[in-house]
């Protein structure tokens, strides 16, 4: 099974919204035996909480769901859980380094460097633009996709 990961800050915002956008690409493509996928944040603000407002409202307009999401931190554990961790900007890749003391792991990428933008995903819980933050999850998500599947030869 292969194990992804998305990161951000409070887990409430961004990388929810990565991981139900995940979750619903996978199942659309028929690899929900094959992939799986969970969230969680560098702070320890937001354990046990649903996703922020703004997330929940944005993907329950596009029909996408978010049961059972709470929010985590990330732990030294992940490492090795997950094959592939995700931050959403640079300042969530060097928590996420830091945190599991691993400065130069190649399983550790900002999101949206997978993309043409290489730049971080603004966090709408300080821009309140959930619409932004949805279009570029949902295109950083689809290069991600793209690329697990060539690096696992999966059709």
């Amino acid at each position: 099974m292969i194990q992804v990961l998305f990161v951000c800050l409070g887990n409430i915002c961004r990388s929810p919204m990565a991981e139900a956008v995940f979750r619903q690409q996978i199942k659309e493509e028929n690899l929900e035996d094959k992939i799986t996928v969970d969230s969680a944040g560098t702070s320890n603000w937001h354990i046990g909480k649903r996703p922020h407002e703004g997330t929940l409202a944005k993907l329950e307009e596009l029909n996408i769901p978010a049961e059972g999401m709470v929010g985590r931190q990330l732990a030294v554990e992940d490492l090795e859980k997950f094959d592939y961790i995700v931050g959403m900007d640079e300042s969530n890749i060097r928590n996420i380094r830091s945190m599991l003391d691993e400065p130069e792991h190649p399983k550790i990428f900002r999101f949206l460097d997978l993309t043409d933008h290489h730049k971080d995903v603004p966090d709408p819980y300080y821009t309140g633009d959930f619409d932004e933050t949805y279009e570029l999850v949902k295109e950083g998500c689809q290069a991600l996709l793209e690329k697990i599947k060539e690096e696992h030869q999966l059709a």
